[in-house]
């Protein structure tokens, strides 16, 4: 089995992955490191660069456990693409970054984090960044 990880270029993101890192670790599994991008973005500030993703393989090696990356593209629903991959790679954990937003943002925009923790059929590992948004 494997930990999965939803990874964005932010502090949010990083939170997640020292977590997910962490229960590898401590579980002795696989670490796979999801950066999805839109199909036809031209632009996404969630795109992890090379130098990223470098630095998050470098980290697992650190730590001693394997790690994957996955950079699939979703059309309409970042929390749908999430449990589709978690299903089809069998993971026995989830770990998503959140941060703090104003309920009139939640209502207007969603919450994927929200889908995520409500929808996934195995246990799912929500971090926030130390003291920060």
């Amino acid at each position: 089995m494997s930990i999965m990880v939803g990874y964005v270029p932010t502090p949010v993101g990083e939170a997640a992955v020292t977590s997910a890192i962490s229960e590898a670790k401590l579980r002795d599994e696989e670490l796979l490191i999801v950066n999805s991008v839109r199909e036809g973005s031209r632009v996404d500030k969630s795109v992890a660069s090379e130098e990223d993703l470098a630095r998050l393989r470098a980290s697992a090696d650190d730590a001693g456990i394997t790690a994957r990356i996955l950079r699939p593209s979703y059309r309409d629903d970042l929390a749908d693409e999430i449990l589709e991959l978690a299903v089809e790679h069998d993971v026995s954990l989830i770990v998503i970054g959140l941060r703090q937003r104003t309920q009139v943002g939640k209502f207007i925009m969603g919450s994927h984090a929200q889908r995520i923790l409500l929808q996934a059929d195995r246990p799912v590992l929500a971090v926030k960044p130390d003291g920060r948004d």
